[in-house]
């Protein structure tokens, strides 16, 4: 019995330290808006307009969320725009989620590493947090590229590594085999409400 007790013990202790190894990041003011930056995913491609992610996910967290998703972009695209765009709109956070265009177009992995990297830079020059999605790899595995996490950990955000491959498995959760439809974007949404609740963004 006493073993028992030990174990259930540690698993409970691993799973609360599990919990508090999410970067913190700032609250975020009532005014506050989110961006949501990347490409077909964040626009919200095999859904309508009201059903993408950052529309759901403003009504999770009663804050707007802006939709800085282009369809199509590749990860070089996106940086190269990113400075423009968080300075026009001034969010106070950012929710990054790119590549997939690139894994799917077999572009040079390391150069979409340092476009994140790149992306996530100019993000900190202006004092803006970030949370990092991971995207999967457009095969059987869905593994997202390990870059993604060792991207996170370099630059202490809070990330998501299993939504879009979770999403992308289940053939009712996608309106093809790259994009979720409605119920995988709010299943996103979802996600991403819960990290930012342990992240400390939003109550």
């Amino acid at each position: 019995m006493r073993i028992i007790a030990r174990v259930i013990c540690c698993f409970f202790l691993a799973a609360f330290l599990g919990c508090q190894n999410v970067p913190q990041i700032p609250p975020l003011p009532a005014a506050g808006a989110v961006l949501a930056y990347g490409d077909s995913i964040t626009f919200g491609t095999g859904a309508g307009e009201q059903e993408s992610y950052p529309a759901q996910l403003a009504k999770m967290i009663g804050r707007r969320v802006i939709n800085a998703g282009v369809p199509g972009e590749v990860s070089a695209a996106g940086l190269q725009r990113f400075a423009e765009t968080v300075d026009r709109e001034r969010p106070a956070l950012v929710i990054l989620c790119h590549g997939g265009n690139d894994l799917l177009q077999k572009l040079d992995q390391k150069a979409l590493a340092e476009n994140l990297r790149g992306m996530l830079r100019l993000a900190r020059e202006r004092g803006l947090p970030v949370v990092l999605v991971a995207v999967p790899t457009p095969d059987l595995s869905l593994t997202p590229p390990g870059f993604y996490g060792e991207i996170a950990a370099e630059l202490e955000v809070p990330i998501d590594t299993k939504s879009l491959r979770k999403i992308l498995g289940k053939g009712g959760l996608k309106s093809d085999y790259i994009h979720p439809n409605a119920a995988g974007y709010r299943l996103l949404a979802e996600n991403l409400a819960k990290l930012l609740r342990r992240s400390g963004a939003i109550p």
